[in-house]
């Protein structure tokens, strides 16, 4: 039962297959069984049987709210949750218990969704491998597979090459990549969800900006923040979005106009599409496997009759630069309330409000935080507001434009790599500082955000690794049900080989579906 898509599990419920409280209890004791991927901060076992008993009742009614009915669900912890600790991973809100739900959160709880707890993630979201929390870092469920251990030389723990998830939502992707819940929500706002799906083998999705509320997720950069959605397939993540997607008179930023709900993916006619590809991204670093999977997977779309098209993004090499500067200046407006006055960790100095403030970022914020928010500061001092903030917003709008004129030439859809490479072990990944290590991270992902269009990483292939590899489609700005349509058609072509949690051995092994997949042909 684990390991069906959510809709299958839905349909299992209504029939009576399985009660909502045998899946809630199965799933609470994947979690325990997993506790070594450090996937989760806080897991809300009572809250969440309390949930399933109550959707039994109307299961058993013959009266469920809807498909999420009795459906296991995990959220990234700088979501807020009424009753239930939001620390977004740091010091500063430790032993904080929000009084209200998120939006998102609520729309999940009131189509009947249980919560099994709320993920890991870095600090306050910023980074790209989940391992900057104060909670520790989140181990990829690949890490396990009898694929990839096969390949390597593990010390006598058999423990010293497990990989990163990816960020900042890696908690999110390891809960749902290890069979603990069906669904997760992650955020993005620069690749956050997109990034660690295309590690963990799962479908990431990033809406269009405005799609969806972002009331209750605790900030990082107002103008590009998203709930991202997780799933393992794509007519998951649109069963999700269709509970999501809406206008919220708390969020001024949502979308107006009313969206058609749920979210029914069709069958797609590839021969009409036009898909762009961006000759910018073809980048030194970009791994050759990517590159040839990349390849692949344009001549399939040929192949069905597709026009494929190469096009320009002119000033995607700016794009780090000017993210850097808007992300991190935002980051410092936003942290300002983060003060020891309000809420959140106070430190013990009282000499004086100015020391006390002091004390309670230097002991609430980690030198990744504290380090953004000093570089926000530097780009908005008067002196030199002109010359970075200003510009840097100059240099989004050329950004945005590029992807208009991408579309406006008659592409529908753009195909990308999601990553530069496969997920790498966690001593190599911290080799490199977190400035670093996002600016490498984020190349594919970021200027979506920038552009505020939706997004999708669908898992393609296994690598020479045995570690999953995924490819990015961006759409246009509210068009993500044909963005997932596209998807949808895209994943069912390349049938990605996903982990069955079959064993769990003693030392933590997940294995494989099919243990003889090295890879997947695209042709």
């Amino acid at each position: 039962m684990l390991g069906r898509t959510l809709r299958e599990v839905s349909a299992a419920l209504k029939q009576g297959q399985v009660t909502p409280t045998e899946l809630c209890k199965k799933c609470l004791s994947i979690i325990k069984k997993t506790k070594y991927l450090n996937a989760y901060i806080t897991v809300s076992e009572e809250v969440a049987l309390k949930q399933a008993e109550e959707s039994e009742k109307r299961h058993k009614q013959g009266q469920p709210l809807g498909d999420l009915d009795g459906i296991p669900v995990a959220v990234k912890d700088n979501f807020s949750t009424s009753g239930i600790e939001t620390t977004c991973a740091s010091n500063m809100l430790k032993g904080y218990i929000p009084p209200y739900n998120a939006t998102v959160v609520q729309k999940l709880l009131d189509q009947g969704a249980l919560l099994m707890g709320k993920t890991n993630l870095d600090e306050f979201a910023m980074g790209s491998g989940s391992t900057d929390g104060v909670f520790g870092p989140v181990k990829n469920p690949w890490s396990y597979s009898k694929q990839y251990r096969e390949r390597q030389r593990h010390d006598e723990h058999g423990d010293s090459h497990w990989l990163i998830t990816g960020g900042s939502s890696g908690g999110s992707a390891a809960a749902v990549a290890a069979y603990t819940c069906f669904a997760a929500l992650g955020s993005d706002t620069g690749g956050s969800t997109r990034n660690p799906a295309a590690h963990c083998g799962l479908v990431g999705f990033k809406p269009s900006y405005g799609l969806v509320s972002r009331h209750g997720l605790i900030p990082l950069v107002n103008s590009m923040d998203v709930p991202g959605i997780f799933t393992r397939c794509v007519d998951d993540t649109a069963v999700v979005l269709g509970v999501l997607a809406g206008h919220d008179p708390k969020d001024s930023t949502t979308v107006q106009d009313p969206i058609k709900l749920p979210m029914i993916l069709g069958e797609m006619d590839v021969s009409r599409l036009c898909i762009g590809i961006p000759k910018e991204y073809l980048v030194p670093e970009l791994s050759s496997e990517i590159r040839s999977l990349w390849s692949q997977a344009a001549d399939l779309f040929e192949s069905e009759g597709a026009k494929v098209i190469e096009v320009s993004l002119p000033h995607t090499c700016y794009s780090i630069v000017c993210y850097h500067v808007l992300c991190t200046s935002e980051v410092a407006s936003n942290m300002a309330r983060f003060d020891g006055l309000q809420y959140g960790h106070r430190s013990g100095i009282d000499v004086s409000t100015e020391a006390m403030y002091a004390a309670t970022r230097q002991e609430g914020f980690s030198d990744v935080v504290r380090g953004r928010i000093l570089s926000g500061n530097f780009f908005l001092l008067k002196e030199n507001y002109e010359n970075y903030f200003v510009k840097a917003q100059k240099v989004r709008r050329l950004i945005v434009r590029d992807f208009m004129n991408a579309f406006d030439s008659g592409v529908d859809v753009l195909l990308t790599p999601t990553t530069l490479s496969e997920a790498v072990p966690y001593l190599e990944f911290i080799k490199e500082d977190n400035r670093t290590r996002s600016a490498q991270d984020d190349i594919f992902t970021q200027a979506v955000n920038m552009a505020g269009l939706p997004a999708v990483s669908v898992p393609v292939a296994l690598s020479n690794q045995g570690l999953p590899i995924g490819l990015q489609f961006i759409g246009r700005a509210f068009c993500d049900q044909q963005l997932l349509t596209v998807a949808k058609w895209f994943e069912k072509q390349v049938q990605f080989p996903t982990i069955q949690l079959q064993d769990l051995m003693d030392d933590g092994s997940l294995v494989l579906e099919n243990g003889k997949l090295t890879s997947v042909s695209l042709t």
